[in-house]
């Protein structure tokens, strides 16, 4: 029950700390930092696939509503918690993950949590800057915005992980 309530609240703050801090902070009109993301890279382990989904859509949907962006980040969402599982599987210890164990820094390193949240944030932002320009001629230009936006929010995760979650 703990976790549940643990999980309700973290998913309520990142949700406000994206709208109304991280959405307002505009880097050359280029560059949004998506500190909402945490949310999903921080589900327990145990958390089943179905409800992994449902997590992101809601996350998505709701980050869409106030963003005004009908479907593209409840689609990246769905999507990063669709490939979750399969990176814990990839970067899983040999003797698997610990119980009562979380994907943080402190329980399993900084190298093991920067691949992981690197590749979900790039995940996620590579589908969403695509589907946001929808247009290959752009391609470069798109791909230099995944490229300093997945810096900027890994950066801001990464920071995040020593100022608010400990062991």
């Amino acid at each position: 029950m703990e976790i549940l309530v643990r999980n309700i609240v973290r998913f309520v703050l990142v949700v406000i700390f994206q709208v109304l801090i991280f959405d307002n902070i505009l880097l050359n009109g280029y560059l949004i930092p998506y500190f909402y993301l945490l949310f999903i890279i921080l589900l327990p382990f145990e958390t089943p696939r179905w409800l992994q989904l449902i997590s992101g859509f809601i996350l998505g949907f709701s980050i869409d509503l106030f963003e005004h962006t009908p479907g593209m980040h409840t689609f990246a969402t769905v999507f990063i918690a669709f490939i979750r599982p399969y990176l814990l599987n990839l970067f899983a210890p040999r003797d698997g993950y610990e119980q009562e164990t979380f994907p943080t820094m402190y329980f399993y390193g900084f190298n093991w949590f920067l691949k992981y949240a690197a590749i979900m944030v790039f995940a996620h932002h590579f589908i969403l800057f695509y589907l946001e320009i929808f247009d290959f001629r752009e391609f470069f230009s798109t791909f230099l915005r995944v490229i300093l936006s997945t810096l900027l929010s890994v950066s801001i995760i990464v920071l995040s992980q020593y100022f608010v979650f400990r062991k």
